[in-house]
């Protein structure tokens, strides 16, 4: 097994973003499952069962990735972000995020953490572009994408089955040229 370097560290106005800490496994194991997390990443909230000691293990041991961070914030674990895929110039990367509780949303952190991911890789990966891949249910998220630069590219009609009923993925992607475009106003430079 090749062992790659953490992902470097993010700051932000509202966040931190980090390498994953041991002590982040009982941090993540507080915060547990909430429902609606749930639903807005695929499963049926009506089976959402508790966070166990296992699944922060299994949630621990998934994040050898050099490209996933801990949303931080008040030194406090919050949620995690990440980009998939090869990470080389020329190739296009995928980027998801997830916030854990209900009180740490529709704060302004999934923006800031979608702004200071699509900096690094623009310019520390030199990618021609982002993409990611949301249910066309999930009105926040959207939101937070577009104003973000994202734009839909795709419908995957009847792709995630979620409480006995299908829904829609969107499929979004935000580019070099248009994330340049927004860049001087989302840092200041």
């Amino acid at each position: 097994m090749t062992t790659r370097s953490p992902a470097p560290v993010i700051e932000g106005a509202l966040v931190r973003l980090r390498p994953l800490r041991p002590t982040d496994r009982d941090a993540r194991l507080a915060l547990g499952r909430d429902a609606e997390y749930v639903r807005l990443n695929g499963g049926d909230p009506d089976r959402a069962t508790g966070f166990s000691a296992e699944d922060a293990r299994r949630w621990y041991a998934s994040f050898p990735d050099s490209l996933r961070w801990v949303i931080e914030q008040h030194e406090r674990l919050i949620g995690e972000a990440r980009l998939d895929a090869a990470a080389r110039a020329g190739s296009t990367i995928r980027f998801a995020i997830g916030i854990f509780a209900p009180g740490d949303r529709d704060r302004g952190v999934g923006t800031e953490v979608t702004r200071l991911v699509a900096r690094h890789a623009f310019e520390s990966l030199a990618v021609p572009r982002v993409d990611l891949r949301v249910l066309a249910s999930n009105a926040r998220a959207i939101h937070c994408y577009e104003n973000c630069g994202y734009v839909t590219y795709a419908r995957q009609r009847d792709r995630s089955f979620i409480a006995g009923r299908w829904h829609d993925d969107l499929l979004m992607r935000l580019s070099a040229e248009s994330y340049r475009a927004r860049r001087a106003t989302w840092f200041g430079t």
